[in-house]
Order: structure tokens, then sequence, then C-alpha cells
């Protein structure tokens, strides 16, 4: 189907939506009235823009408080109505969206509606305007799509039909089955938009908290569902009000909003079996993590963090400065190549999967950027593709049982694979982005690699609350908790999470080769205690191991932490008995000892280099 975007999804000019929009791949766009009054190109000059970029205008919008009201106030109002046409025809718009009424309403009656509307019909067809009448959630009066459809079938002119809204629709909690006894030809548009479910007023909520298709909470896949059973054939349009698309790069949200509106019309598509959708390669999720890859211009401090782990040298790349280290199946690539004035930071994932062709072409398919690093004749070719925040994602297909991926045999010198270590693999991998990056990375990791994304939650930190959201593999077999951080904090660090057989034996190797653990305060064992009963025996223990405990109705977690390397550090976990969370009540307590930490180091650093050094801080990437 064709696609389109309200220019008010996106920030900067009319001109630089329009060119985000045909770049990103849309086929027209809405045009928000304000966007136009607030450029200096006339009408004709936006049409003809338009043309040379292959866009269609598609909707004008809005036309706001027509119907409803006195005699008085609709001859003024179809003067109102009247120069707006004069402008669409300059435009060369033929579709106009008319919200009911939400502030000069006063007549509370379908027939009045019905009749006004009807008169707006006639002033419409002299310009070849058609009118598409939308039920605001809040509304005056006329707050149900099916109260809309039920007045336009009562104007019953050719002129004036409806406009489908997700948002105003499934906010209120309305039943979009109902669209499919709407006749086909008097739906004359639709317009989508995820949200997430808040409790507030549902004006605020539609203003500032819409986000685009598979980032919210709404059934977007069956609400495009019954409108493809009721006959709609015409766009399938994006208005999304969030204060954060307004404020972030156009181009680049431009090519988010596609990509979603690609990924709901697969989505429609497979649950429908038949339709004029976009349909997109299918690909398995991934079914494990088969290398983390951290880059910097010296990764001395994170393999000497490895080897107090107990993690094993596998050798050096062939050809680059890139060294390979193992625990089991987890592996650790520690890259310096092209890392000049780079300090650690987690730069590459590579994926398990089991058709890494499919999966590329799922990626190519929904716009995603590929990444492609050089590599000698004799080298394994891994397609990657980069994640939102900048992470490098590679996909390797899945080898057979016990056997390591062939790229590995690209390192030399190094020592064999201990087949005994007790690491069993990655449990997890936390990541860090912007704000601005949040909603976009969701999409992209269920979108175009098959994860799913439970609800957010929120973790105090003592540079504010930090916003967590785990997207996950179906079968849980891989983690990747997405950390909003703190807008104070520039260079919040993100984290490798490796699972283990024996935590203990692990914690005792590292505390015997020198590992200085992250400290944890007595107060967090004295509320262990008080939170758990936990046996005097094993509270001490986990005290004198600098251990973290926690459990939930399935089973136990114990894990512990590693001091920070640059933006990096490692956790080691051990799940018992199906334990599935994350040790979410100890982390304000890992956040407040890290900081404790930095502020220490900090501050002997400074104190190290002299005043001017230390105002300059260390370079980041």
């Amino acid at each position: 189907m064709r696609t389109s975007i309200a220019t008010v999804c996106l920030s900067g000019s009319l001109e630089d939506k329009m060119t985000a929009a045909a770049a990103a791949g849309f086929d027209g766009i809405e045009v928000f009235e304000p966007d136009l009054v607030a450029s200096d190109l006339s009408p004709e000059e936006v049409r003809s823009r338009a043309g040379r970029l292959g866009l269609t205008l598609d909707l004008y919008q809005p036309f706001r408080d027509f119907e409803g009201v006195t005699d008085d106030l609709l001859a003024a109002n179809l003067r109102r109505a009247e120069a707006r046409f004069a402008v669409m025809q300059r435009l060369g718009v033929d579709t106009v969206l008319v919200c009911s009424n939400v502030g000069t309403a006063t007549v509370d009656s379908d027939d009045v509606s019905a009749h006004q509307l009807r008169r707006l019909g006639d002033l419409a067809a002299a310009y070849d305007v058609r009118i598409a009448f939308e039920a605001l959630a809040w509304g005056r009066f006329v707050d149900d799509y099916r109260r809309a459809a039920r007045i336009v079938a009562l104007a019953d002119h050719p002129a004036v039909g409806t406009c489908l809204d997700s948002f105003h629709i499934l906010s209120r909690g309305h039943d979009p089955a109902g669209i499919e006894e709407i006749p086909a030809e008097k739906i004359f548009f639709v317009q989508l938009a995820d949200a997430p479910r808040l409790a507030m007023d549902v004006l605020s909520w539609s203003r500032h908290h819409r986000l685009f298709p598979g980032e919210g909470d709404f059934d977007l896949t069956g609400f495009v569902a019954h409108l493809l059973r009721a006959g709609y054939a015409g766009p399938l349009s994006l208005e999304v009000f969030n204060d954060t698309f307004r404020q972030t790069d156009t181009a680049r949200t431009a090519a988010h909003a596609f990509r979603s509106l690609v990924w709901l019309q697969d989505q429609a598509a497979r649950r429908l079996d038949a339709g004029p959708l976009t349909r997109i390669a299918e690909a398995a999720p991934p079914v494990g993590v088969d290398f983390v890859e951290v880059k910097a211009e010296d990764t001395g401090e994170v393999e000497a963090t490895l080897d107090q782990l107990g993690l094993t040298f596998r050798g050096q790349h062939r050809t680059k400065p890139v060294r390979l280290w193992s625990g089991g199946p987890a592996r650790m690539v520690l890259n310096e190549q092209h890392a000049r004035e780079v300090e650690p930071v987690v730069a590459g994932l590579g994926l398990v999967v089991p058709d890494a062709a499919a999966t590329e072409r799922r990626a190519h398919d929904l716009g995603v950027q590929p990444v492609h690093r050089r590599s000698q004749v004799d080298e394994a070719r891994l397609a990657g593709f980069l994640a939102p925040d900048g992470l490098e994602v590679y996909l390797v297909d899945a080898p057979g049982p016990d056997a390591e991926p062939t790229w590995v045999e690209e390192f030399e010198h190094g020592l064999p694979r201990d087949t005994a270590d007790s690491f069993t693999g990655v449990d997890h991998v936390n990541l860090v982005h912007s704000w601005a990056e949040h909603d976009e990375a969701v999409l992209f990791w269920t979108a175009a690699a098959g994860f799913d994304a439970p609800a957010a939650t929120q973790v105090a930190s003592p540079q504010g609350l930090v916003r967590s959201q785990v997207v996950r593999t179906p079968d849980g077999r891989v983690r990747l908790p997405l950390n909003v951080a703190p807008a104070v904090s520039r260079d919040y660090p993100e984290h490798v999470a490796l699972h283990c057989t024996d935590i203990w034996a692990v914690a005792s190797r590292a505390a015997g080769r020198g590992m200085a653990f992250l400290p944890v305060p007595d107060n967090y064992y004295d509320d262990l205690a008080a939170r758990f009963g936990l046996d005097p025996g094993l509270l001490d223990r986990l005290r004198s191991a600098q251990l973290l405990y926690d459990r939930d109705g399935a089973g136990e977690f114990l894990h512990f932490y590693t001091r920070r390397v640059g933006r990096v550090f490692f956790e080691v976990v051990q799940r018992l008995d199906g334990y599935d969370g994350y040790g979410a009540d100890n982390a304000p307590v890992r956040l407040a000892s890290q900081a404790r930490v930095d502020r220490v180091e900090r501050t002997a650093r400074e104190s190290a280099a002299g005043p001017a050094a230390g105002a300059r801080g260390r370079p980041r990437t």
C-alpha cells in the first residue's frame, strides 16, 4: 500500500521534512498547516518541490471546530473553510482533515452535525476537495469513530467521508472491529500511531507520547487488518506527536518512521495472509550470543580483568590488532584497530542466527544501515548492520554442537579452548543509549532481529532515574537490557554479564588473581537479612565474597561486578532453579558503588595529572 507521513512527525523546516520523507521511501506526506504557514515557500513552490521529490501531497490538516455550532458561527466557519480550500487548490491537495469540534460545539445532534458537514461538502466540491471527518478522542460531543461514521452517512455527500486515526480509537478503548462495517468508499484517510498505556488525560497523552508502530502497546496489526477487511485501499499514514521526534535529526527520524510502517505492513500481511501490503523477508530470532567486541586504543586493562575472571587467551588475529578471549562458549573480541583515543567501550555484538542470509535480507528490507569490515580472501565474511546507538551487530550461522564458528580459526598463538570451564555463555549485554535513541532502538531489535520487548522499568541512580527496558528473544536465550542514561551522565557504562555454573569458584579464582571487586556496603547485607531471612552462614559467605543476591518465585540469583575500565565492566551471574530476572533491586547499590569508586579514581587522576590535565578529562568516542 502507499505510505505517507504527517510533517508534524518530523523536526526542521517544511523543505527539510519533505526531503527526508522522500529519502526514507515514503510515497506522500500530510501537510501540517503550521508547517506551511511558517515556510517561505509558496503553495505552488511546495507543490512543485513535492513533484520533483516524487511525493504526493495526500492530506491538508487540521481544520478544527467546524460542526455542532449555531448558524451564525457556521457562516463564519464556512468562510474560514473556503480560504483553506483555496490554499489546498494551489497546493494540489484534494483531502482535508476536519476534526470533531472540541471548543465551540454547543449542539449535540447528529442531524445538525450531518447537515453542517453537508454544507461543507457542497463548498468543498467546488474546489475538488474531499472532507475527511475525524472523531477526536477529546471531542466535545463526537469522540467515537462510530458516531463520526454515522454522521458521515447522514450527511450523504460524495465529498464527505471519515478519517480513522488509530490513536483516537484505541486510546479510548473503542473496538476497532466496527471499522469493517464502514463502507470502504467512505474511509477517505487513515492515520496510524502507537502509544504506551499511560494513566493520564488523553489530550496530553496524544500530544506528547505517541510512538511509531511497534514501539507502544496498541494492537496496530489488528487495526490494519480491520481496515483491509473493510476494503480500504488508500494510503497508510503516520501521525505521531512526540516531543522526542520533533527534536531529533530529521532524516534519521524519517527513516525510523518508514521502518516502522514497513514492519507494520509485514505483520498485518502475515496475519491476513493476503492483501496489498508490503512483505519483507522472514527470519527466525537469534539463538545465542556468538561474541561481544570491546574496542579501545589500549585493551590491556580489559585483558587483565578477563584473565582475573578466568577466561582463556585464544590468540591474536593474523592480520589485525585484535585479540580473542573465551570462557567456555563466551567469547570476547578485543579490538585496537582504528581506535585512537578511544577508551574501552562495547562496540560490537555477534549473534548466532539460524540463517544469517535471511536475517541480513530482513534488515535490508527494513532499511537498516549495513556495516562492512575489510577482510582478506581467506577470512570469514560476517554480515553486519548498525544499531541506532552505533553498535555493530554481526550475524553468524549456528555452528554444529560443541563446535566453534569458523572465524575463530583466524586467531593464532593462543591457548586451546577450555571445555571444562564453568562459564556457560553470555547471559546478557547491558547497552546504553540516549533518550532520543530509545524508541528507535526498541523498534530496531524487535523488527529487525525478532526480539520481544516487555515493559520498561526505572532504576534509581546517583545521577537520577535510569529507564531500563529488556529486549529478549522469545526463548530468553539472548537478552539485551537497554538503558537510557541520565542526561547528566555523559559516560554511563555498559557491561557484559557472563553466566557460570559455580559463581563461588569464579569469585574465589578472581580474588586469588588480585581482582578488586566492586565494593558492596555492609548496609546491603543487613537489608538482605531483613528482606529474605537468609541463613546467617550464607549471608556471611556472600559478604565475604562481595556477592549480591536476589530471589523470585522461581529461584535464586547470585552475581558480582568488576570495576569499570573506561565505559565497560563485567558481571558474573549464576541463575538457580529458573530465576528469570536481573537483580533489579541490586542495581541502585551497584550504581551508587560505581559512583563512589569513580569519584575516588577521578580525584586521584586529577591530583596526579595537575589541574589543567584534569580539567580536560579523558577523550571519548
